[in-house]
């Protein structure tokens, strides 16, 4: 099916005459849902359905999960990531997550009744993914819930019962993508048959166990049981828990990822190493922005070298998008929601594999470009450097005319000069358009959810939890390096980092997720699952840019906007409250430079309350006053 047809078809059904209203209703009209997935072509339907369940674009309610706001290295600030969230008598992510399992299971049980099961059996196996899915984004949040495998009635257990641990939902969780893997293996659901256009594939669930499995394996390897409470009084219990079950998982992870890396069906995107295309002005802009563009694929016009979302190989998993059949519909481009914090840029490394306190290559904070230089692409691409070109977005914006020179653009001009303003942070182009044919809310690029990059990664991570923080070098250049030559950094290996003791191999793949998911929605879950979300979010400022470093004051002090004739700083709105006085140990990684006085103060650290409780999110009021036997999240 084409990239456009999924689109349709998931329309289609959406809007036809009773099929979203059959999975909305109780489930005594039964005589109405038989009226449906009474042939393959239903049944289809039905599962292209579930591919719209999941959170993508599609609304603003995606920003608190997606963007990892609140985080260390996110300068957009976030309730739940600052730890001074409350629990709220709705939720949303509970309310939307239990919708969709109650889709999926609707669906399942159709295709239980259906005569002909093999001729359904790829779409039989992409609901086990849905149920998988669903499970860990309410595991990630809540820890152990209520586990729904059935249509609910008001007297189902689920509806009344109590929670199941989060080593039941796990359970769950592997049986179903076991199912999944099985049943698209039977059918041929692979990447090549159905052209990566959205739908899930046997790869993509393969996947997604492999990011299932290090998530779970760290998490019972470094939090263990210590947020699970007695599920009598709080928290879901720890029923089924192993103490030895996480080396199971990170094999698993392993084992997983190397399967997906070796089948070679992927490939990392690289089609901004340089300008391939004819009549470009100004190559060397887009020289090595590969990190930019991969997140704003559309059409032809939305990246010099003409491609379009079809050469984007590197997607395992995506929601599809498009300008005519399914627009975003986020404010995405205007608000810039993947701003960094200082915390991230001096955690990106310099071109030879080192960190910026101990690179040669570092050329400091004296000028507003300095620390641009010798820098990791992800930073060069997607963090705007004072005085250098970027287009706008959409015609009224001047987005992108490729064949016309940028700099020679008076009115408006394009050369970015920050307006610091009481803010002081960074801003940052990841997901933002440049098109010449969209404005903000209309952008279409596809929404990826899991890309090779991320396989790469949890092979690394895992084979070094598993090695209790070794890996080779072999393993290292296999896995880890792979990113980081798209990224123009050094490969990492033990002579690299052998003059630093500071510095060690686990630490530096950390580093690396870090960098490479800024705004991917994996920092918060990362930190928590490594045991260390509240020694790196809590307690210390966030920051953002250096107007004095070492005593000295910084370009960023003294410069005019040329454009206005005004100061980029007003230095009476930087007072001794929003600077940093003293240095500030922004890790318990050594290896992560502190933040020194004269950095800019975007959140102050009375707002980081980040603790133990906020590993997982407070069920609802609502939901515990309904059901007496759902215990809340220990802490709320």
């Amino acid at each position: 099916m084409s990239h456009k047809n999924i689109l349709a078809a998931l329309i289609v059904l959406a809007t036809a005459n009773g099929c979203t209203d059959i999975l909305d209703q109780a489930p005594q009209a039964t005589l109405t849902e038989a009226a449906y997935f009474k042939n393959v072509n239903e049944i289809k339907a039905g599962a292209d359905f579930l591919h719209t369940t999941v959170y993508a674009w599609d609304g603003n309610t995606t920003y608190a999960i997606n963007f990892d706001f609140g985080s260390d290295i996110s300068a957009t600030a976030g309730e739940e990531g600052s730890g001074i969230n409350t629990a709220n008598t709705t939720d949303v992510y509970w309310d939307k997550a239990y919708s969709s399992l109650r889709f999926v299971n609707v669906f399942l049980s159709k295709a239980e009744d259906y005569k002909n099961k093999d001729e359904i059996a790829g779409y039989t196996g992409q609901a086990y993914f849905f149920r998988a899915w669903h499970h860990f984004f309410l595991l990630k949040r809540y820890g152990g819930v209520p586990i729904a495998t059935e249509v609910t009635d008001p007297n189902s257990e689920i509806i009344n019962g109590p929670r199941a641990s989060r080593y039941q939902v796990m359970n769950q969780i592997m049986a179903d993508l076991d199912a999944a893997i099985q049943l698209m293996t039977k059918a041929g659901v692979t990447k090549a048959s159905t052209a990566n256009d959205g739908h899930v594939t046997v790869e993509a669930a393969k996947a997604l166990k492999a990011r299932i499995a290090l998530y779970e394996g760290t998490w019972e390897k470094y939090v263990k049981t210590s947020t699970d409470g007695d599920g009598s009084q709080s928290g879901a219990g720890s029923a089924g828990y192993d103490a030895n079950k996480y080396t199971e998982y990170l094999t698993m992870a392993k084992s997983l990822s190397k399967e997906i890396i070796d089948g070679k069906q992927f490939s990392l995107w690289k089609g901004m190493e340089k300008v391939t295309a004819g009549g470009v002005a100004n190559a060397d802009m887009y020289k090595n922005t590969s990190t930019y563009y991969l997140f704003n694929l559309e059409d032809a016009g939305s990246n010099p070298n003409g491609l379009t979302k079809v050469s984007n190989n590197e997607a395992i998993y995506r929601s599809v998008y498009d300008f005519n059949l399914r627009r975003g519909g986020v404010n995405i481009t205007h608000s810039k929601p993947a701003k960094p914090t200082r915390k991230l840029m001096d955690m990106a490394l310099c071109t030879d594999g080192l960190p910026v306190q101990y690179s040669p290559l570092f050329k400091g904070y004296d000028s507003m470009t300095s620390e641009f230089e010798n820098r990791d692409y992800r930073i060069t691409a997607n963090v705007m450097a004072p005085t250098k070109w970027y287009w706008g977005w959409g015609s009224i914006n001047a987005g992108a005319m490729y064949n016309t020179d940028i700099t020679t653009l008076a009115s408006p001009t394009y050369q970015y000069f920050p307006n610091l303003n009481g803010i002081g942070g960074y801003l940052s182009r990841k997901f933002s358009t440049e098109s010449n044919d969209r404005v903000t809310n209309q952008e279409s690029a596809d929404y990826l959810h899991i890309r090779l990059a991320e396989i790469y990664l949890i092979y690394a991570e895992a084979t070094a939890e598993l090695g209790g923080g070794e890996i080779s070098d072999a393993d290292l250049d296999y896995s880890i390096n792979v990113v980081r030559e798209r990224a123009g950094v050094a490969p990492l290996s033990h002579a690299l980092i052998a003059p630093y003791p500071q510095l060690s191999l686990l630490g530096e793949i950390r580093r690396e997720r870090a960098v490479e998911f800024l705004g991917e929605g994996h920092r918060i879950s990362d930190l928590c699952r490594w045991g260390i979300a509240q020694e790196e979010m809590a307690g210390q400022p966030v920051c953002g840019v250096y107007i004095q470093y070492e005593g000295d004051e910084t370009q960023y002090s003294t410069a005019l906007n040329p454009n206005t004739g005004k100061p980029i700083l007003t230095k009476a709105a930087y007072g001794a409250s929003n600077v940093v006085q003293n240095t500030v140990d922004v890790s318990k990684y050594e290896g992560i430079v502190d933040t020194k006085p004269g950095a800019v103060i975007t959140e102050l650290a009375a707002n980081r309350r980040f603790s133990l409780k906020n590993y997982l999110q407070p069920i609802s009021t609502t939901q515990i006053n309904l059901n007496p036997n759902l215990k809340q999240n220990p802490g709320w």
